[in-house]
C-alpha cells in the first residue's frame, strides 16, 4: 500500500512538474533573453531542414531607456523561436540594421549614461545575440543626423553606409527583410 501511495505521489510530482516546464518560458540559443513558449497545437511553424536568412529594419527606439528595449529582445524572441521549432543554429543568419530612434539602444554605456544616467540595458542582449552569430549594423547616416561618432557607439556594432544601402545589399541576397 505503502509503495503504491509512493508511486502514485512520484507520477503526481513527474506530472504537474512538467505541466509547471511548459508554463515556463525557454532560451533555446539565446540564454536569459528573449524567452518563448512551445505550442504543442501549432500548425503553422519554420522548417528546420530551412535556411533562414533575416534582415532586421530596427527604428522603434525603449519605452523606458532603464529597462531592456523590446523590440531588441524581440530579436532573442525570433532566433529562439526558430531553434525551438528545430532549426539550427547554423541555418539562422540573421543582421540588424539598428537607425532612426533605435539607434539610442546601441549606443555604448558612457554616452548611454550620459544620456539616460542609466548604463544601457541593451548591451548585454546585444553581447548575447552577437555570441550566437547576429550581426549588427548601425546607420552612419543616421548617426551622422545625431551627431553621434563611432566611439559613442557600442563596440559589438559595424557602422554602414546607410540603413538603406544595408538592405539593399542583402535583400536581394535573398535575406527575408522584417521591420521592427
Amino acid at each position: 500500500m505503502r509503495k503504491n501511495l509512493l508511486s502514485l505521489l512520484f507520477l503526481f510530482f513527474l506530472g504537474t512538474t512538467a505541466l509547471f516546464a511548459q508554463n515556463q518560458p525557454q532560451f533555446p540559443i539565446i540564454k536569459k533573453y528573449g524567452g518563448i513558449y512551445e505550442i504543442p497545437e501549432a500548425t503553422e511553424r519554420p522548417d528546420p531542414t530551412k535556411e533562414y536568412k533575416i534582415i532586421v529594419d530596427m527604428t522603434s527606439g525603449p519605452d523606458d531607456p532603464a529597462q531592456i528595449s523590446r523590440w531588441v529582445d524581440n530579436i532573442a524572441r525570433m532566433v529562439n523561436l526558430h531553434a525551438l521549432a528545430g532549426v539550427s543554429q547554423e541555418n539562422i543568419h540573421v543582421k540588424v540594421v539598428v537607425h532612426g530612434g533605435a539607434i539610442y539602444t546601441a549606443l555604448g554605456d558612457a554616452k548611454y549614461k550620459e544620456r539616460h544616467q542609466v548604463d544601457n540595458p541593451n548591451i548585454p542582449v546585444y553581447e548575447a545575440l552577437k555570441d550566437a552569430g547576429v550581426e549588427f549594423y548601425v546607420c552612419g547616416q543616421s548617426m551622422r543626423a545625431r551627431s553621434l561618432k563611432k566611439e559613442d557607439i557600442w563596440e559589438g556594432a559595424q557602422i554602414a553606409h546607410s540603413a538603406l544601402t544595408t538592405f539593399t545589399t542583402y535583400v536581394p541576397q535573398g535575406y527575408v527583410l522584417l521591420k521592427f
